[in-house]
């Protein structure tokens, strides 16, 4: 039983094997299909394939990193308001194993992909050239392996002690993920923003932007936060936990979506300012691309579309705490940040505008639900709030102000 003030309310801590079968078959259904026509689409068009694969990585993978790092802040800080949905988060972290799998694609790409991984372009390049001790297939794949070795490390340590607190109620384990937060922030933003040069940004060798890893890292926090208010209330829908959280957090998820779209807009007017300012070749070139053909018109879309209408709709304070808005907007902000991530990749293979493709479907969903059934396979494991965490009960009868 759960009291929140004068409610009285009864939830189940464990997913029901019906709903949880019923979502599996679903994802795995949809997994299928869409891996057999990207496997497909890869025979018919590879270097298209590996595009529309790469954008598709990008975006998935940022999401579980905006929500290690959002993690790693709420043990650090003693946060009580997010413990009733973090084993949510918790479950969305430890998909990130599985992208040592899904980076193979990319992987065996690179030609496809990048220019530096031909060695007779590098050699005509003094540009290239000079970057060859970094920018190369081998440093490139073990630096890509390394990153996501550490944020699965780091993504155990949490899951697992947070789970063995459900079973002891011992604070030490509290105290053990807050010991592995500290230095994991840095880490994190250390191996992401590396991540960014490598898979995005490297894809135009001869531009660089040092704001470029938090751009990527801004978006991904973004769609984290758009993610865990879309499944938490999916998991409404179907009568999971909706008596244990409430709409008072929603009114938060609410609060850090509006955040996380401010702090994404400054950053990417931030990196904006400062090459037009410097007004460096080498520099503008980038958004000089992004303002040739239909790419104008996405540059544009994402001024509108992923500042001002959210903004608008989601600084009332009866927005935040309306929860068909707040699905509406997870929804429109998800969809949004995957053009973000487009309009980072596409542009250096179709420079003349915008050229969509089914492929930028198929593999969307084939990673997306690869992502999915591992999450899913969590949700079952264990209890889906972390009923050991002392500050749980706090965390239940949190009220907003």
């Amino acid at each position: 039983m759960i009291h929140h003030g004068t409610t009285h309310a009864t939830d189940s801590y464990q997913i029901d094997g019906d709903l949880w079968m019923r979502g599996r078959n679903a994802i795995a259904f949809v997994a299928l299909l869409s891996w057999i026509a990207s496997i497909a689409g890869y025979f018919l068009d590879p270097a298209r394939f590996f595009q529309s694969y790469l954008t598709a990585f990008l975006f998935w993978i940022f999401i579980p990193l905006g929500g290690l790092f959002f993690l790693m802040v709420q043990y650090l800080t003693g946060s009580a308001w997010s413990v009733p949905m973090r084993r949510i988060n918790e479950n969305l972290v430890m998909v990130t194993p599985v992208a040592l799998v899904l980076f193979v694609p990319v992987a065996l790409g690179l030609p496809y992909l990048y220019e530096w991984a031909h060695p007779e372009v590098v050699a005509k390049d003094a540009i290239l050239r000079g970057k060859a001790a970094y920018l190369n297939p081998q440093m490139f794949t073990i630096r890509g392996v390394v990153f996501i070795l550490l944020w699965s490390l780091w993504a155990w340590q949490i899951y697992r002690n947070s789970t063995q607190q459900d079973k002891t109620g011992a604070l030490k384990h509290m105290h053990t993920i807050s010991r592995w937060s500290a230095p994991g922030l840095l880490m994190l933003v250390l191996t992401a923003t590396l991540a960014s040069f490598d898979w995005s940004m490297s894809l135009d060798p001869h531009w660089y932007s040092t704001i470029f890893g938090l751009y990527c890292l801004s978006g991904g926090g973004m769609a984290f936060m758009a993610m865990w208010t879309l499944l938490c209330r999916v998991l409404r829908d179907k009568g999971v936990l909706a008596n244990t959280i409430r709409i008072e957090h929603y009114h938060d998820l609410g609060k850090w979506m509006f955040a996380m779209i401010v702090f994404w807009t400054y950053i990417a007017f931030s990196q904006y300012l400062l090459i037009w300012y410097a007004n460096i070749p080498e520099e503008t070139i980038w958004f000089r691309h992004r303002f040739q053909g239909t790419w104008a018109w996405v540059s544009f879309a994402l001024l509108f579309f992923h500042f001002i209408v959210p903004f608008l709709v989601l600084l009332p304070r009866a927005s935040k705490r309306n929860l068909k808005i707040l699905t509406f907007m997870a929804v429109w902000l998800l969809v949004i940040q995957y053009v973000d991530f487009y309009y980072q990749v596409m542009p250096t293979f179709q420079p003349a505008g915008v050229v969509p493709h089914w492929l930028d479907v198929v593999t969307l969903a084939a990673v997306g639900t690869t992502f999915g059934l591992v999450f899913w396979s969590r949700m079952k494991a264990h209890a889906l709030l972390p009923l050991g965490d002392p500050r749980f009960e706090q965390g239940l009868a949190f009220e907003n102000q």
